[in-house]
């Protein structure tokens, strides 16, 4: 049976090509939902409303869930409540705080 935490650990192989931090770090993941037949309902949203890479991430969650042979999965973008660099975890603020002329503060 697939869970949540091992959903949630999948999704850290997910990088965010222009900050290169994983989404889960960035507080990209909202929620995370499993049903008895293994579907899996994945609440996401990006750091902008206008983010160009919006269908690649649904790509590479898709691709990187799939790898747990779960059922079906659906990927839905969400920008309520919007982002804010508070969701970061503290390992992804460390990060993106260490790249030149990068502040999201």
């Amino acid at each position: 049976m697939v869970e949540k935490k091992e959903v949630r650990e999948q999704l850290k192989q997910v990088i965010d090509p222009e900050l290169d931090v994983n989404i889960v770090d960035l507080g990209l993941i909202y929620e995370i939902e499993v049903d008895e037949q293994e579907n899996i309902d994945i609440l996401m949203t990006l750091t902008t409303p206008g983010c160009p890479l919006h269908g690649v991430f649904d790509e590479l969650v898709k691709k990187e869930v799939n790898k747990l042979d779960p059922g079906d999965i659906e990927v839905e973008l969400t920008f309520e409540p919007r982002w804010t660099p508070e969701e970061m975890s503290d390992e992804a603020r460390n990060e993106i705080g260490n790249i030149p002329g990068m502040n999201v503060f």
